[in-house]
């Protein structure tokens, strides 16, 4: 493998609010003064009865949630991962100026941002992102029960390349895998990925392994730089420093591995921009020529929707006509664009239930177009029964959604498992 080194550094603030914020005691989203307890502080939001989440729970253990194994053979192809390594066919990008995302199932995705021709041992070497990733059997506090996969991921974990950062969305066992991050760790000792949570979340994911110098956990719109040195393998003597803005962001959920730890940590989308590249020798760093050609370009940026709902849609009401999450407009006005959203567009029926929670496509389809998204892939079903829809209906739904709202189909759509997407 490569051996690139870390920096990494805080940036200020991107809080669209800040000025009005800085004058009260604690953030909206804060339960309490001393950050211990979290909230979603928006109209849209309503938290689910002990009486609804008991009906729903005992509806849903009637129904056989299980999909047939030739129908998601058919629906949903395994692709062996290739990392694009190869130009893209379909749109002749390449590694080194686009960015490249693999679908590993459900809410894990492999993010690599450009080389800019910067080459290591591994050939083209930009940026490494690995979002919520869980190899493991099934999403729950036991090995022996609970929601079993019906498609596996497309690899193996040690099979990946080298990862530089992972990003957790929050702690619950869909996203959050104990068993991943621990194996993950342990594949490379002397390069431990660092580590992106919410508010919460550290004392977890230090006990599996990652140092206080790898462990960033960050509150809603704290921003971090996050660096890698890159060897040059035709330059001897010199390194590319490759950079990324990692920005912890809003979304309506919740949290909780146990039912006594709801909303004891944060949850959170993420936003990752690319930053200009620079070449480094022995004495300073300087600007490339590479950095040169990219002044006055944009950069890559994506978002990372990890598990959020939009708003909550009882059985009484169009879900026209009840509040939206603000949160996502913000998200849209501060940044601008995005290249790619990595969105949710599963487990969300039954609806009046999961609303609050769980996007629907059409929620999604909406997110997208606050966020300004240029580019969009669904995620968040294809792995677990986790929910009461045919688990082939949301790409279905976000194909007549995409198409309602006047996206071109090929601007808001899904990919296969293992299936690597220039963009």
């Amino acid at each position: 493998m490569a051996s690139t080194a870390f920096v990494v550094t805080d940036n200020a603030t991107k809080n669209p609010h800040a000025t009005i914020d800085s004058g009260k005691e604690k953030p909206d989203h804060w339960v309490d003064k001393k950050g211990s307890s979290f909230t979603n502080p928006w109209p849209s939001w309503r938290w689910i009865k002990a009486g609804e989440i008991i009906r729903t729970a005992w509806k849903m253990s009637k129904l056989d949630l299980t999909p047939d194994p030739k129908a998601v053979a058919e629906t949903l192809p395994l692709r062996t991962p290739t990392w694009g390594a190869e130009v893209d066919a379909k749109s002749q990008k390449n590694p080194q100026d686009s960015i490249r995302a693999t679908w590993l199932g459900h809410a894990c995705f492999l993010v690599e941002f450009p080389s800019h021709g910067t080459t290591s041992s591994e050939g083209n070497r930009g940026v490494r992102i690995l979002f919520d990733p869980v190899f493991s059997d099934r999403c729950s506090p036991m090995s022996f029960m609970g929601p079993k996969r019906y498609t596996q991921p497309p690899c193996k974990l040690e099979e990946l390349p080298e990862i530089d950062a992972i990003v957790i969305s929050h702690n619950h066992y869909d996203h959050l895998d104990t068993h991943s991050i621990k194996t993950l760790v342990q594949r490379s000792p002397e390069r431990i990925p660092h580590v992106f949570v919410p508010l919460g979340n550290g004392p977890l994911i230090k006990s599996l392994g990652i140092p206080d110098a790898s462990a960033h956990i960050m509150d809603w719109w704290d921003s971090k730089h996050f660096e890698i040195s890159v060897p040059s393998t035709s330059q001897p003597g010199t390194s590319t420093i490759l950079g990324v803005d990692v920005t912890c962001t809003p979304c309506q959920h919740f949290s909780g591995r146990m039912w006594r730890d709801n909303f004891k940590t944060l949850w959170a989308s993420w936003v990752v921009e690319e930053t200009a590249p620079q070449t480094e020798t022995v004495a300073t760093k300087v600007k490339s020529a590479v950095l040169q050609a990219l002044e006055g370009k944009a950069l890559k940026r994506v978002f990372f929707g990890g598990d959020t709902g939009y708003r909550t849609v009882p059985d009484d009401k169009d879900e026209n006509e009840v509040p939206f999450c603000p949160a996502f407009k913000d998200i849209g006005n501060v940044f601008e664009s995005f290249d790619l959203a990595m969105l949710p567009i599963g487990a969300y029926s039954p609806r009046p239930y999961m609303s609050p929670v769980h996007c629907s496509p059409s929620d999604s389809v909406r997110i997208y177009q606050d966020i300004k998204a240029k580019k969009g892939l669904g995620m968040h079903w294809g792995a677990w029964a986790l929910t009461a829809e045919p688990f082939a209906e949301p790409p279905k739904l976000l194909a007549e959604e995409v198409k309602k709202a006047g996206i071109p189909e090929e601007d808001f759509t899904i990919c296969d498992i293992g299936e690597t997407v220039f963009f």
